[in-house]
C-alpha cells in the first residue's frame, strides 16, 4: 500500500529527528549561488537529501543538496542547501515537502533566498532585494487536492505572505551595515527559460520588482503552515526591451556569489535581532 503524504511527511522528520541533536528554530532556504551562509554555522551537522526517506534531490547545479543543522547568529537553524523546482519535473507537493518537514520539526520561521533578475530601473546586478509580497504564475497551486486540517486551513490568507516585522527588523540591519537594499515584488514563474524581454516588461507592469523560478511556493506553503517568512532576492542579472546582455545560469551563479557578503551579514544581523 502506499505511504500517504502524512505518513510520508511524518517519516522524513523521524528520521532527521534520530541524526541531529537539538531541534531548530528557524529554517534557512538557501538559492542558486547562495550555499556559502552554511559555511558560518557553527557546531553544525548534515544529512544528505538523498538518505532522507521521501525526500526529493536537487538536479541544479548550484544547489548541493543537504540539510545543515547547527547555530548561526545565536539561533539553532537548518539550512537547506539546494531547493528544489517545477521546472525540475517535481509536482508542487514534491516541491514543497522540505516545508513541511519543517512543520513537523515545530520550525515557526522560515527565512528564504533566491537569484533573481530585476526589471525595476533602480535595480542593480548584485543588489539585495527584500521581497515585500510575490505575484504567484506557477501553473499549479502547492495547496491544489486534498487539505489536511491538521496541516493548515483550506483557503489561507496571503495578506502578509512576508512578515512586516521582519522587514521592518533587516530595514534597521542594512542602516547598521550600510547594505544597499532594495525593496520590490517577486514574480514566480515556473521557468526554465529565462524570461523574453516583452515578459520582463509584462511583469513590471503587473507590478514586479525582480523574477525568479521558486520561493513562491515554498512562502504559500509556509504561510499555510503559520509560519513567519522573511524572504530575500538577489539580483543577478537585468531584463528588458532595453537590456542587450542575454542571462546564463553561469552569469547568474556568478552574480549571486560576488553578492553573497550582503546577504549572510542581512541574515546574520536579522537572525541576532529576533
Amino acid at each position: 500500500m502506499d505511504k500517504t503524504y502524512l505518513e510520508k511527511i511524518k517519516e522524513s522528520t523521524e528520521f532527521i529527528k534520530k541524526n541531529i541533536n537539538e531541534i531548530p528554530e528557524i529554517a534557512v532556504i538557501l538559492g542558486t549561488g547562495l550555499g556559502e551562509l552554511t559555511e558560518h554555522i557553527e557546531n553544525a551537522t548534515s544529512i544528505d537529501y538523498k538518505d532522507i526517506p521521501n525526500f526529493p534531490v536537487s538536479t541544479v547545479e548550484g544547489h548541493s543538496g543537504r540539510l545543515i543543522f547547527g547555530v548561526l547568529a545565536g539561533k539553532r537553524i537548518m539550512a537547506m542547501q539546494g531547493r528544489f523546482h517545477y521546472y525540475e519535473g517535481y509536482d508542487m507537493r514534491e516541491v514543497t515537502f522540505p516545508v513541511r518537514v519543517m512543520q513537523a520539526l515545530g520550525i515557526k520561521k522560515l527565512f528564504v533566498s533566491n537569484a533573481a533578475g530585476g526589471m525595476n530601473k533602480e535595480f542593480k546586478v548584485g543588489d539585495v532585494m527584500i521581497i515585500t509580497d510575490h505575484i504567484n504564475l506557477f501553473p499549479e497551486n502547492p495547496l491544489r487536492g486534498e487539505n489536511y486540517e491538521e496541516l493548515g486551513t483550506r483557503f489561507p490568507a496571503m495578506t502578509e505572505a512576508y512578515s512586516h516585522r521582519l522587514i521592518e527588523i533587516a530595514d534597521k540591519v542594512s542602516e547598521e551595515e550600510k547594505i544597499r537594499l532594495m525593496h520590490g515584488v517577486y514574480v514566480g514563474t515556473p521557468g526554465p527559460t529565462f524570461e523574453t524581454p516583452a515578459e520582463y516588461e509584462y511583469f513590471r507592469i503587473i507590478g514586479g520588482d525582480a523574477v525568479g523560478m521558486s520561493t513562491v511556493p515554498e512562502v504559500i506553503v509556509a504561510n499555510h503552515a503559520g509560519m513567519e517568512v522573511f524572504g530575500v532576492s538577489v539580483i543577478t542579472d537585468l531584463g528588458g526591451k532595453d537590456v542587450k546582455e542575454v542571462p546564463t545560469h553561469e552569469e547568474v551563479q556568478k552574480a549571486a556569489v560576488k553578492a553573497q557578503p550582503n546577504m549572510i551579514r542581512l541574515f546574520k544581523g536579522v537572525l541576532k535581532r529576533i
